[in-house]
């Protein structure tokens, strides 16, 4: 059964700052005992402060990067370099200043790729390129609703049991098309991190912290195998 721990920090600017120092130094723990890590990246505000943050540490290069697999929970369907793609945004805050081998770059399909703007066929790849990969770390965060990844309450992508990426059509926030991480794919990882900062995300973390559905607070359903960790600010944590 999943450890579930909450660490509640007092802005979102620290908030960041201890993500990034947990991250590096769960990456470096993990790679004393086995060399290659392999971690889900996230985007949003708070989840690329993470990574900015771990660009700007002086412990930055204790990780070796050129062991680390990179993969996203999700991604907007946008095409390559578009400034709104989780991708783009954290190649400029830390995949570019880092290390990290291209083959080990694992983006989400673009809209202008090999599969066109078909979101399905985009899916369908990345969900292959996933077989038999066992994430270290999944970040995620949280929306104001209960969304995480881009698993929407009452959705059709919330009751999808059997494949573990989708194309997500229709989402309630700008833009409306992305592929997705299932939440039964997000449980697949060991250590499942929900970060997320602001009073108007403190409904959503109570209710998906007293047993809500995951039908209606979908980040209730994103638990890792081993670990879950909550990581908010005191404003998150209001409630």
């Amino acid at each position: 059964m999943s450890e579930q721990s909450v660490v509640v920090h007092q802005s979102a600017e620290i908030l960041a700052a201890a993500t990034a120092a947990r991250l590096i130094t769960t990456l470096t723990d993990l790679q004393a005992t086995r060399h290659v890590v392999a971690i889900g990246l996230t985007g949003g505000r708070t989840g690329i402060e993470v990574l900015n943050q771990v660009n700007k540490s002086p412990a930055r290069d204790a990780v070796d990067w050129s062991a680390v697999e990179i993969y996203w929970g999700d991604e907007r369907f946008l095409p390559a370099g578009d400034p709104e793609r989780n991708e783009t945004q954290a190649r400029t805050v830390l995949l570019d200043h880092v290390p990290v081998p291209e083959s080990r770059i694992h983006a989400i399909p673009p809209s202008d790729g090999d599969f066109g703007d078909d979101p399905d066929a985009a899916a369908k790849a990345y969900a292959e390129l996933m077989t038999g990969v066992a994430l270290d770390v999944l970040l995620v965060g949280v929306g104001e609703e209960g969304h995480t990844l881009s698993v929407f309450p009452d959705s059709p992508a919330v009751r999808e049991g059997r494949a573990t990426v989708i194309a997500v059509r229709d989402c309630p926030k700008p833009p409306p098309t992305r592929v997705s991480l299932t939440l039964p794919a997000a449980r697949r990882a060991s250590q499942v991190w929900l970060v997320t900062a602001g009073e108007s995300k403190a409904e959503a973390v109570t209710a998906a912290l007293s047993d809500a559905s995951e039908t209606d607070i979908p980040a209730a359903g994103a638990t890792g195998r081993d670990i879950t960790l909550w990581l908010v600010d005191r404003a998150a944590a209001g409630r």
